[in-house]
Order: structure tokens, then sequence, then C-alpha cells
């Protein structure tokens, strides 16, 4: 697994290879709380060349959400899938300069910053404590080297891509459109040439092209959306000048393995019974949640896996497997995939999450080179037990 994102500029067939291992780091003494510390602004960079915060939900909040007044230096960096004030208070014991919060703890605006609930107490906190809160979410889920990875290196040896794929955070070329049209006179060629440089955001180049046996020249030009509506206006006043116009919207290119959710296809098929059991280990849970699909049993084989971190409904919806693997689901949508045949099984949400965070202190680790010292919280679980 690799530690940084690099970009994919297609969607191809091949798969990601998925072989459950088990990767513990050893700390370092240069580890050590005293060593060494890190600007907040440097950091933060550095974590967003980790996992882009362009791979996160355009409705999520992610990103640096609590900031102390500059400079802020960062020794201690503190793990944790979601920042209640039982965790606050472990994180200010152990001297925490920024809380990496999996889950946003600020995610609806807030009017106010008093101490009546909870979340504005967290923000006072971390101010008056000069900590830095920060949250990728939804970006990690998306990382190839994510959450959704991570979850799926417990379901054995098997192939896994994307069920929703990210597209790239750039276009492949300048601007947003390209448009081609065909010259009819040389003579005219220099006059459309230069009245289309002439437009912000407009790269220009030409061909030869032979249209019913004449010769021609054929302009290519890419423009942004702002100067697309410029170059439309200039071509529709100049209609003698040109012909065999195409206009199209370029299109951001998918990437390979970044996306929400997972669509794993194992190397050799078991039954539900056995893929249950290597879930409960990989989580470390004593049960989870089934709903057999009709006409399944325990014994029924296992070979494509659809997951999904957290809350899978939206993403898993519609996925072609054998079994959906989420934290929780609605009623309704459980009912749904049974009836297809495919089972179900749910972990509670944030169960299906933090253990990533073991794997991240030690990808984070080597990504920072060590410089800061790195740790999890002890108190950090999720909300919902059986009992």
């Amino acid at each position: 697994m690799r530690y940084s994102v690099l970009p994919d500029f297609c969607m191809l067939s091949s798969c990601v290879r998925l072989v459950p291992t088990t990767v513990r780091l050893v700390h370092s003494l240069i580890c050590n709380s005293s060593s060494s510390f890190m600007d907040l602004k440097a950091l933060l960079s550095s974590l967003n060349d980790f996992a882009s915060l362009s791979f996160a939900e355009s409705w999520d909040n992610v990103g640096l959400l609590v900031e102390p007044s500059p400079p802020h230096t960062v020794n201690t960096l503190f793990l944790t899938n979601d920042l209640t004030e039982q965790v606050m208070e472990e994180a200010l014991q152990k001297k925490a300069d920024l809380i990496l919060s999996y889950h946003p703890p600020i995610f609806q605006p807030m009017k106010r910053i008093t101490w009546k609930t909870w979340k504005e107490r967290l923000v006072i906190r971390a101010l008056e404590n000069r900590v830095a809160i920060y949250s990728p979410h939804t970006a990690y889920d998306a990382a190839p080297q994510g959450v959704n990875s991570w979850l799926a290196k417990g379901l054995g040896v098997c192939t896994s891509r994307p069920i929703h794929p990210s597209k790239a955070p750039n276009y492949p070329t300048e601007g947003t459109h390209r448009v081609e049209f065909n010259v009819n006179h040389m003579q005219d060629l220099e006059e459309v040439i230069s009245t289309v440089k002439g437009i912000s955001d407009v790269s220009v180049t030409s061909f030869s092209a032979r249209t019913d046996d004449e010769e021609q020249t054929r302009i290519s030009l890419n423009c942004s959306q702002q100067a697309l509506i410029q170059v439309v206006a200039f071509l529709s006043q100049n209609r003698q000048l040109y012909q065999k116009t195409e206009i199209l919207s370029l299109e951001k290119p998918l990437l390979l393995h970044t996306g929400m959710g997972r669509l794993c296809t194992l190397d050799e098929p078991v039954s539900l019974a056995t893929m249950i059991e290597r879930i409960k280990r990989h989580l470390k849970l004593s049960h989870v949640r089934l709903a057999l699909g009709v006409g399944r049993t325990l014994e029924s084989q296992v070979k494509a896996v659809a997951l999904c971190a957290g809350s899978g409904s939206s993403v898993l919806r519609g996925a072609e497997a054998d079994l959906y693997l989420t934290g929780e689901m609605s009623h309704h949508d459980v009912l749904d995939a049974a009836s297809q045949g495919i089972n179900v099984i749910l972990c509670e949400h944030s169960n299906t999450e933090r253990g990533f965070l073991s794997d991240l202190q030690d990808m984070l680790g080597a990504h920072l080179e060590n410089k800061i010292n790195i740790i999890l919280s002890e108190t950090d679980r999720d909300p919902l037990h059986v009992v």
C-alpha cells in the first residue's frame, strides 16, 4: 500500500490487489515528544499530500476546523475517530497540539460559541488550550490507502475497485471546453486567430483539414466557461468565416483507485459463515448484525463483497454483490438488499472505521518522516454496545 496519493488519469479495468497483512512500524526514539515539531501550515500541506481534501464529498466539512492564533507549532498529533468531550480531555492531558478527528466535530454552522452545548465546549477548550482540530472524513474514505481499503483487507485475498470512482481534481488540459471549427478562407485565418487569442483563458492551435476536396485550416481552442461565452458570441457574429463547428464539454478523468466504497472480488469464494468470522476478527468484534438474503444460508458462497465504511446505504445501493458490508443501513435499504438475495452485515457505524487509525498512525509516521509524535486515543469508542 503506498503512502502518498498519486493521480491516476484514466479509469481502467485493472484492480488493486488487496492481501490481508499486518503492518506495524516500530516508532524510533525520534518520536519522543521533545525531539521535533512542525509548523501547522507545513503539517497541513503534508496531510493534504498524503490524501487530498479534494477527494472529499461536496457536502462534507473537512480540513482545518479550529485554528489557534498563528504561529502554531505541532509536536504531538492526536488521532481519534470521534472527538467527544472525554476524548478532548484525554488529548489535553497528553499535550496534543493538533487533533485529527476522522469525523468532523463541527458540521452544522454554529451561530454562537457558548458553554451550552458539547460541540461549542469542544471549540472553547481547543482554543483556550491552543489545540488545532483537523478532519479528513470522506477524503480518507476515498483515498487509495484510506478507510475503505483498510476495511477490505479483512475479507481475504481479493481485487478491489471503487464503487463510485472519484474524478481528478484538474482537467487533463487547460479549460473546461473545447471548440473546433474550419476557417473557410486563408485570408480570414489571421483575423480569426487574432480575435480568439485576445480572449482571456483561451489556448489556440490550428492544423490542416480537407473538406470536400478543399484544403482548409481547422482551429481548435480550449477555454473556460466564461471564455466560451465570448467565443460563441464572436462566432455567431461572423458566420461567414467558419463552418463545421463542434463544442465539447471536457470531463475530469476518473481516478483508478480513488472513490467511495469498494467492490471486492475474492480470489477464492468462501461460505458466509467464514466471511462473518473474518470480519469479526478484523474489526475485533464479538458480534455483528446479519440479514440473510432471500434463499441464502450461512453456507452460501460469497465471491463478491460491496463495502462502505460508516453509513453505506447510498453508496451500496444498486451494487451487484453477494454481500453488503457497512456500519449501518436504513431498515428499508436492508429489506431491499435482502429481497435481491444479497446478505447484509452491519457492524455499527464507527466500528468499520476506527481500526484504520492504527494503520494511519504508521503511514503518517512514515509520510511525515517521524518529525512529530503521533498518538492514538485510548478513550475513543463506538457509543453503541451489545448488552
